[in-house]
């Protein structure tokens, strides 16, 4: 008699969990624009959703601890003319975010640790190079500083937002709107999602498309895809009968996927979570109640079903906890923040375990805060792993950090170099040269401001000790 073999995984029992009633945060007015963003952000610090608002575009930022009622005049980030479409955390700096506009715009916030009192209107710098409404922002997953954006001009261009210059701009490689955009794990590959149905692998530094494969799934509607921790593609569509699939490819050979999941037919495009160090997948279609997640193995059939979380609403949008932000001590791996009309509600997902010590296979080294390039090296063509930390201890979010933007000279003007190479040694010494003998002018007109203000002074306190001598 044979005997039915389970598949051993320490994650075929993960749960999901909704929130207490007192853990939500409650009379949010989400947004309503039709667009296939998350609309929701958030880290170990602060939670960002993208909210209704008269006269431009805004988001509300909430301390993560702030849960309840959230009053109607509590203070949002506004700045955007027309409505936020995507807004997205900075990994190596809690209290930075990007917000991507209909106005064509990002903008880039410093977000302080306290609550302000009115809203946060001014931007640390406005990054301006697209003709039409951004849809898609994501920082660099390892270099500091760097920010990629793609709009309905069918461009993409990455950012140094600490200079507010274009290291790159890739505007002849799609023919249609950009659905999706995704990196690597270090940074130097791209996974994008088309309206010509095509599904590509780029590298930016040398504007090539490594791979591609028109129609990855045959049905009309939108495609998303992310890369695998190593190396190989997720990418979610639908079926030419419109139901929903989740695909796993191989990038060396894009002719078949390695697995293919059929699901239901339903309208929702699937946004797909991907956690690198468990290796799971969680779908979650706008309009759905529930969050589907699979574990990607490297035995066949590469893609297993593990459970779907069922709730009664349906969601707007859906924000994804980092690892660092997770509560070790219940085997929480991971979290959700899923969007309702009026309301933001934690969903919890844990592996059961009997200890309360540290769980050391389910928590491996995880990205820290740290970046491991800066954004200079990174266009000058290095690559390098994220900075792992351990959660053994949990981890605690660093204080507030500043990010500094250090704007070139735009009269300075040079021979213009291509900036997918780095400037020479010698430029940059001319360069800092120049920056420096403008400083000091600079010092020295102010010194000469002051000493004709002392003077002045001086003559008025004279005139002011006269007057008041006249007057006895």
């Amino acid at each position: 008699m044979s005997r039915r073999v389970v598949r051993q995984s320490k994650f075929r029992h993960v749960f999901g969990q909704a929130a207490k009633a007192d853990q939500t945060y409650e009379d949010i007015r989400v947004s309503k624009v039709t667009w296939d963003s998350s609309f929701c952000a958030v880290n170990p610090k602060f939670l960002a959703i993208i909210v209704e608002a008269g006269g431009g575009g805004a988001f509300m930022v909430l301390a993560l601890a702030k849960t309840g009622r959230v009053d109607k005049n509590y203070p949002l980030v506004t700045g955007h003319t027309a409505p936020v479409l995507d807004i997205d955390w900075c990994p190596h700096n809690d209290n930075v975010i990007a917000s991507a506009s209909d106005d064509t715009t990002i903008m880039v916030w410093q977000i302080p640790d306290y609550t302000p009192v009115r809203n946060i209107t001014e931007p640390i710098i406005t990054l301006e190079g697209h003709s039409k409404r951004v849809g898609i922002i994501t920082w660099h997953p390892t270099a500091r500083n760097v920010l990629l954006s793609a709009g309905s001009d069918n461009m993409i261009i990455i950012w140094n937002v600490g200079t507010g210059e274009v290291l790159l701009s890739l505007d002849d490689m799609h023919p249609d709107v950009i659905h999706s955009v995704c990196w690597n794990s270090n940074g130097s590959l791209l996974a994008t999602t088309c309206k010509d149905k095509t599904l590509r692998i780029i590298d930016p530094r040398k504007g090539q498309v490594v791979a591609e494969r028109a129609r990855p799934h045959e049905g009309a509607r939108p495609l998303r895809a992310v890369f695998t921790a190593d190396g190989k593609l997720l990418s979610t569509g639908f079926s030419r009968m419109s139901e929903r699939q989740l695909a796993l490819w191989d990038p060396n050979n894009f002719e078949e996927p390695v697995a293919l999941q059929e699901m239901d037919t339903s309208n929702g495009v699937l946004l797909p979570f991907y956690d690198p160090d468990s290796s799971i997948v969680y779908l979650c279609g706008k309009g759905d109640s529930s969050i589907r997640y699979f574990e990607i193995t490297d035995e066949p059939p590469f893609v297993h079903y593990l459970n779907t979380f069922s709730s009664k609403e349906p969601q707007r949008g859906m924000g994804f906890m980092p690892k660092r932000g997770l509560d070790v001590s219940k085997c929480e791996i991971a979290r959700f923040y899923k969007l309702h009309e009026r309301k933001c509600e934690p969903i919890i997902m844990t592996v059961p375990r009997k200890s309360d010590l540290f769980q050391d296979d389910l928590y491996p080294d995880t990205p820290g805060p740290v970046p491991s390039l800066e954004a200079d090296e990174w266009i000058s063509g290095q690559d390098a792993e994220p900075v792992l930390i351990s959660l053994r201890d949990g981890y605690v979010p660093a204080k507030h950090r500043e990010l500094r933007v250090t704007k070139r000279n735009v009269l300075d003007v040079r021979p213009p170099s291509d900036p997918r190479r780095s400037q020479s040694a010698s430029d940059a010494q001319l360069s800092q040269q120049h920056t420096l003998e403008t400083l000091l002018e600079q010092i020295k007109a102010l010194r000469e401001q002051v000493q004709a203000q002392e003077q002045r002074i001086t003559a008025l306190e004279n005139m002011l000790c006269e007057l008041v001598d006249g007057t006895d």
